[in-house]
């Protein structure tokens, strides 16, 4: 298959430019002015358009079993949506129960990944700790290209790392040349304060950002850049939401310590309002951990962002529907957790970001792809629109604008957190490994066209 996307401007993370970008098979084979097409190629007009590298999401959960029910959006549902949404690649998390085999559970994830329409790779979670998982660490890296390992610093009495784990697991991803990723909430603190307000009889979504105060955030996230500068090793945290968790990891770059951040446009954008909305049903529908903020932690994100030491955009997609979020009608803390979110992202950045003056479009391009190619280790594969790159594309028109629902949205999770939201700079074409699979508002996604990316390790020092 051949494709020309013809008279856009190119927008890589460095700069900008006007060119032609011609992919052949799944790769882009050429990028410059006025090249010429072949008979059979497929023709997109970009003019006036910008032309960047697919988005890649790297936090997402397609049918994660979850506090007892599953994600509404599976691989196919959820990577079709992103493809919607101009993200060609998400980074979905393998999450063994405490004492499972990181292989078992990593095979069966990758089982269900099979029918994805868009690339996809995995970080593992370390939920507990002997030497298997030692052991089994290093098979991932070294044969099914995992090169990071998530902790979950949260949800006691499930999958929570304690300290010995965190310890432990990172000294081994060190090793072995992967990068140790966290959930930065401490676990002990939120279960009590839980179980604090269910004394005291506040039982609805209202609770929910009471028992996971920006200081629980905080907290986790200095103690797991401790353990990280004194092993030495890279970290990164994942969703941070709050100004306290933010400037622990500017205080650790500014003393040369390796700590990277990843934002979501969710906290972007909503704050904690949402938790005290009359209808409990939408109220539920925003329970996500950590949960949104008050305004002034979003300027805060922003600056994060602005000043490069919020790295990456992702959404945490994990979507329920409103009867699995009514589980904890009588009990917030049996509300699944989670929010939708990546077929919106690259818009509801551009909008907030870009339109705003608060990022340019190159670096609307670094935090949406560049960076989280670079990070993990598959760039310039990802993250780039040049010749070798994979041929994943995203024609970006700048004035078009819809207005976000859950009655138009392809995900499947019944809830959008954007609802009636208008964001001007919207995907009008998505390209995936050379193939046309999104226009003007037609999916073409194909369940099982999306491939397993691998991700080589760092430089390690121990087979």
């Amino acid at each position: 298959m051949t494709t020309m996307i013809r008279g856009g401007t190119v927008v890589n993370a460095d700069r900008a430019f006007r060119a032609d970008v011609l992919c052949f098979g799944d790769k882009v084979v050429a990028v410059g002015e006025n090249l010429d097409a072949p008979a059979n190629a497929t023709i997109i007009d970009a003019g006036g358009q910008y032309v960047m590298p697919g988005g890649i999401d790297t936090h997402t959960h397609m049918q994660l079993p979850f506090m007892g029910t599953v994600t509404m959006d599976d691989f196919y549902t959820g990577t079709a949506a992103g493809l919607a949404g101009g993200t060609t690649t998400i980074m979905d998390f393998v999450i063994p129960d405490p004492k499972q085999s990181l292989l078992d559970a990593f095979h069966t994830w990758r089982g269900w990944a099979k029918k994805s329409a868009s690339d996809y790779t995995f970080h593992v979670a370390v939920t507990w700790w002997d030497p298997s998982v030692h052991e089994e660490m290093g098979v991932l890296v070294r044969e099914h290209g995992v090169n990071s390992f998530k902790h979950f610093m949260a949800y006691k009495n499930a999958i929570m790392a304690d300290d010995e784990t965190l310890v432990k697991s990172f000294r081994r991803a060190l090793e072995l040349g992967a990068i140790p990723t966290v959930h930065a909430e401490n676990g002990e603190l939120v279960y009590q304060l839980q179980q604090e307000l269910l004394r005291k009889g506040i039982r609805g979504a209202e609770a929910h950002p009471l028992s996971r105060p920006p200081e629980v955030e905080a907290e986790a996230a200095n103690r797991a850049i401790a353990i990280a500068n004194v092993l030495g090793t890279p970290v990164y945290i994942v969703h941070v939401s709050c100004a306290e968790s933010l400037e622990a990891i500017t205080r650790a770059r500014a003393k040369g310590q390796r700590v990277y951040g990843e934002a979501l446009a969710g906290h972007l954008v909503i704050d904690d309002s949402v938790y005290r909305h009359p209808d409990p049903d939408f109220a539920r529908g925003h329970v996500m951990s950590p949960p949104f903020r008050s305004s002034h932690h979003q300027q805060a994100l922003w600056q994060g962002l602005q000043g490069g030491n919020l790295h990456t955009t992702a959404t945490d997609h994990c979507t329920f529907c409103a009867e699995q979020k009514a589980a904890g009608k009588d009990d917030f803390t049996k509300i699944p957790n989670g929010c939708g979110g990546v077929e919106e992202r690259m818009a509801v950045v551009w909008d907030a970001g870009v339109n705003t003056g608060l990022l340019t479009p190159s670096e609307f391009v670094r935090v949406t792809s560049t960076n989280a190619a670079q990070i993990f280790n598959i760039y310039p594969r990802k993250g780039i629109v040049a010749v070798g790159a994979d041929a994943d594309l995203v024609v970006w028109d700048p004035s078009g604008s819809r207005t976000i629902s859950a009655k138009t949205q392809f995900s499947k999770g019944g809830f959008n957190v954007f609802e009636g939201r208008t964001v001007r700079g919207i995907p009008t074409h998505t390209v995936a490994a050379g193939k046309l699979v999104f226009e003007r508002g037609e999916l073409r996604a194909e369940a099982g066209a999306g491939r397993y990316v691998e991700r080589p390790a760092f430089t390690a020092t121990v087979a």
